[in-house]
């Protein structure tokens, strides 16, 4: 595996000199300021390139753009309104933009208005690490008594309506603006920002969309775009639905195995995949990781490689972001079925035989309590993420062809 790390730019407190000292290989970041929509210059990825290029004190860091994550998918296109086919457009402009910058992959989302959801950014553990959590009972008090999305209350078991309508009584006003501001919170120096009205105006947007319809859609995008990656050799990945169930109403497209199945037959061509993210399908507990793997691989583009732990055993449910061999995900399986992968690749001669990984999320550990940095990308827990992986990875590995 090709051991990567996500940055988010200059303002993030994450430094190149950081990823250096983790062990890092190679970078994935975006132009997270670019408005989602418009073309990514040539000039404004050369900028982003010479941004990793240089450690604190000026030194090179030897570090290069290897992965994009994301290359936005507008609201427009996955709506098919207003401006779609020129979003369209300029997706494909900024992808051959990236190809000529010698970026070859690009992980994206077809998320309906929020590309991730949680309800807690910093849920304290037991040994005083904080982590990420999606508390289904709290997301049912902001659906329903913040939000107040017209028809809410029917989408939730009548156990979870009662106790959300509870915790809903006793939260004061802080808290409830904490609880609205971590379900839409963003990426840091994204363009754009939610807040509760957009949030309302966008699922007034996506009132004709069904599932089927934006599937419907999603093939459409690919139909445009997965012909030129494949000419101009750009491998793109899209990232599964997080969590992967339904949520405010809205369809989800990109939860299971059988989704992924059937959005790559749906082009069938080898740029047309895959970003396994361990974490995000691992928050449903039919899906099956590692057979995953095994079953789609030749299609997994880029690896997310994180754990989390489910509250109950029901498809729709809490869970919070646990350490990366710890969660229910069984790790030390999973990337035995990634180095298996990647011999096969080597065997055909594939010149993707090496899959980027990066270690996806970590707990707050140690220095990163207090470090203000973006919620689930710390710089020591990530560390710790990595150094466990890569000690997997080493160990199942030893012995073999590199």
């Amino acid at each position: 595996m090709r051991h990567t790390w996500r940055w988010f730019g200059p303002k993030d407190r994450v430094s190149i000199d950081d990823m250096l000292q983790a062990g890092v290989q190679g970078v994935v970041t975006a132009l997270h300021h670019v408005p989602t929509g418009t073309v990514w210059s040539p000039a404004e990825i050369a900028r982003r390139q010479a941004d990793l290029a240089a450690m604190t004190d000026g030194a090179p860091s030897g570090l290069k753009w290897e992965v994009v994550e994301s290359l936005p998918v507008s609201e427009a296109i996955k709506t098919q309104t207003g401006d779609w086919r020129t979003h369209v457009a300029n997706w494909i402009t900024s992808m051959r933009h990236l190809k000529d910058a010698g970026i070859e992959v690009i992980c994206y989302n077809f998320m309906p208005v929020l590309d991730w959801t949680r309800t807690d950014l910093a849920w304290r553990r037991p040994t005083g690490a904080r982590c990420m959590r999606f508390d289904f009972t709290d997301f049912a008090a902001f659906d329903i008594h913040i939000l107040q999305r017209k028809g809410a209350a029917e989408d939730f078991p009548d156990e979870i309506r009662e106790e959300a309508a509870r915790r809903f009584a006793q939260m004061d006003e802080a808290r409830r603006e904490q609880l609205a501001g971590n379900v839409v919170f963003g990426l840091p120096g994204a363009a754009e920002h939610f807040t509760l009205e957009d949030v309302r105006a966008l699922l007034e947007s996506y009132a004709p969309v069904t599932d089927a319809v934006l599937r419907r859609h999603f093939h459409d995008f690919l139909e445009q775009v997965v012909p030129v990656a494949q000419e101009i050799g750009v491998r793109l990945c899209c990232h599964p639905d997080d969590p992967p169930f339904g949520l405010l109403g809205l369809p989800r497209v990109m939860s299971t195995e059988a989704d992924y199945a059937e959005r790559m037959a749906a082009v069938d061509l080898p740029a047309n995949g895959i970003t396994l993210c361990s974490g995000s399908l691992g928050a449903r507990p039919d899906n099956d990781l590692p057979g995953m793997m095994e079953r789609l691989g030749d299609r997994v583009h880029f690896l997310h490689l994180r754990n989390v732990r489910r509250d109950t055993d029901a498809i729709r449910g809490s869970f919070f972001e646990d350490e990366h061999l710890g969660g229910q995900t069984d790790m030390v399986t999973l990337i035995a079925a990634v180095l298996r992968e990647e011999a096969r690749r080597r065997e055909a001669g594939r010149a993707d035989a090496v899959i980027p990984m990066r270690p996806d999320h970590g707990q707050d550990i140690l220095d990163d309590i207090g470090r203000g940095g973006q919620p689930g990308y710390p710089a020591i827990g990530r560390l710790k993420g990595l150094a466990e992986l890569r000690g997997v990875e080493l160990a199942l590995s030893h012995g073999a062809r590199p």
